[in-house]
């Protein structure tokens, strides 16, 4: 589980990276620095933060496999929520309905939240000479 949970992680920061270099590109042809905040929080919590837990699943072994799985699921939904909501609440797109941007927004950034905490106690939990 915990190298595909590794490879898994890795996928999605690739295609994090890419979205956020897209965005880092298009400000820089348009001139508009209106997708900052977005851009930012895309490039370190869904490229680099999720990047970093998969090369820790792949060096590390962990002793809780569904620890692993539930910090992964929440990192993806809360980089994908957040960031989403963010882009819906600052940029307006759509014209969505300011409260429900604005929930996607806060429980995206509170899932997160829950995956890093989930991720210290992983740490606690790895073994401590990191072999596999």
């Amino acid at each position: 589980m915990q190298t595909k949970w590794s490879l898994r992680l890795i996928r999605i920061a690739a295609i994090f990276g890419l979205i956020g270099t897209v965005l880092g590109s298009h400000m820089a042809g348009a001139g508009s620095y209106a997708f900052r905040p977005i851009h930012a929080h895309i490039l370190l919590v869904g490229w680099l933060s999720m990047f970093a837990w998969g090369v820790f699943y792949k060096v590390y072994k962990v002793r809780a496999g569904k620890l692993i799985a539930a910090q992964g699921w929440t990192a993806i939904i809360g980089a994908t929520g957040l960031s989403a909501g963010m882009w819906l609440q600052f940029l307006k797109p759509f014209n969505v309905n300011e409260t429900l941007s604005l929930i996607l927004y806060i429980v995206g950034g509170t899932i997160l939240l829950v995956s890093f905490a989930l991720f210290v106690i992983v740490t606690f939990l790895a073994e401590k000479d990191g072999k596999r």
